[in-house]
């Protein structure tokens, strides 16, 4: 008891002593005011930095580099902000993040920053903005973050995160913008509810699973689920997501048909390649999307003429039949097609004269079809040096 009653003094003490120096030299509250201690004291400037040269707990915490105070309380932390010279930081967070209750915008610059995540992070209900992002952050994400019903912004991309994604973080109300990219993230991707849902970026995990059908809101603009290994079709959880402008769901195990739909969105690029998709290429309408690309799948069926206004098309790597349509033609003399990758197919042929000339800005490829080339293009090294398929194979793959 002896022991319990001294540190309960001691701290107390130490609690007075820093109220006491808190009252001297601002109105800071005497618990934000610990807690900047306590975070000071477990991270330190990289070799170049000088960001912690302001934090002086003789003088006012809200002058320090990176603290924003509304009267006595912290309400936005920017560790190793650039503004003040940081090209980074290194230690962990501590613990004592969770005290500063009125804290609405929680950063650390891209450093060297380790360990887990603090559990207290959810204490901080009125955070809206949390970035720790491009430093060696591990552990799983804390389910507890679920608990910060205000939050907007969710940044942890470029870490060592490992687990999977809580539940409990897609169904926050007030999310715009996650992005956990670049991590080593496991299990499903939950649904996200939040209607006011922009920009999803998970891109460089190990997620698998399928996209739930009711699991993306329509006010999503920005969808990248690149290199991860979700598999199962995406044609349901695809639509009515007509504000997307930018689509990447290539590099997974994806499957069933690309549904018509997508080729209608207003996005500039749109990213399928590297999947399991098959059947027939279908749009509703003439595609007006810059570029498409769809290679190294399992496409079949012959080429429509509504992606000629398309200009870079990978079709390459699929089992494609046919001829091409006289509307490619067209538009690759008059140049409106930049690339148009069509090899490792069974195509059967595309009625362009041998003699013309294929304008320099554009790129064609149409070696190892089931054709006699009718030109010779130059086609990217990992094309491999074979012009045409074997007959066997072009006898056997009829489409």
């Amino acid at each position: 008891m002896k022991h319990f009653s001294t540190n309960s003094c001691a701290y107390g003490f130490v609690l007075l002593l820093s109220h006491m120096i808190a009252a001297a030299h601002s109105m800071l509250h005497p618990v934000d005011f610990l807690a900047l201690q306590s975070i000071r004291k477990s991270l330190n400037d990289l070799h170049g930095s000088n960001y912690f040269a302001s934090w002086d707990f003789t003088s006012d915490p809200c002058n320090f580099a990176g603290v924003y105070c509304d009267g006595d309380r912290v309400i936005a932390l920017n560790l190793g902000d650039p503004r003040a010279g940081s090209p980074g930081l290194t230690g962990r967070v501590d613990p004592a993040i969770g005290k500063l209750s009125a804290l609405a915008e929680f950063t650390i610059v891209p450093g060297r920053v380790f360990g887990a995540l603090p559990h207290t992070l959810s204490q901080l209900k009125n955070l809206r903005f949390l970035a720790i992002s491009r430093n060696f952050i591990s552990g799983e994400i804390p389910a507890g973050l679920g608990q910060l019903r205000a939050l907007q912004t969710l940044d942890l991309s470029f870490n060592q995160l490992s687990g999977s994604i809580p539940f409990s973080v897609g169904a926050l109300p007030s999310l715009s913008n996650v992005i956990l990219c670049h991590n080593r993230l496991g299990g499903s991707v939950p649904r996200f509810t939040s209607r006011a849902l922009t920009r999803l970026d998970l891109k460089h995990n190990d997620l698998s699973g399928s996209l739930s059908p009711a699991g993306l809101p329509p006010s999503l603009q920005y969808l990248s689920l690149s290199w991860n290994r979700m598999s199962g079709p995406v044609d349901r959880a695809l639509y009515g997501l007509n504000r997307l402008s930018y689509v990447d769901l290539s590099s997974n195990r994806f499957t069933g048909c690309i549904p018509g739909h997508v080729f209608s969105f207003p996005i500039s690029n749109l990213q399928l390649q590297r999947n399991d998709f098959s059947g027939p290429v279908q749009p509703l309408d003439q595609v007006r999307i810059p570029t498409v690309d769809l290679s190294f799948n399992r496409l079949s069926g012959g080429i429509s003429p509504l992606l000629s206004t398309v200009q870079s098309l990978y079709l390459n790597n699929n089992r494609l039949t046919g001829e091409v349509p006289v509307s490619f033609v067209e538009r690759l003399l008059s140049g409106s097609i930049e690339i148009l990758y069509l090899q490792h197919n069974y195509l059967t042929g595309i009625r362009i004269n041998p003699r013309v000339e294929i304008p320099l800005s554009t790129s064609l490829c149409l070696q190892y079809n089931c054709m006699v080339l009718p030109v010779q293009t130059p086609c990217p090294f990992k094309a491999g040096r074979q012009k045409t398929r074997p007959t066997s194979q072009c006898i056997q793959w009829k489409g």
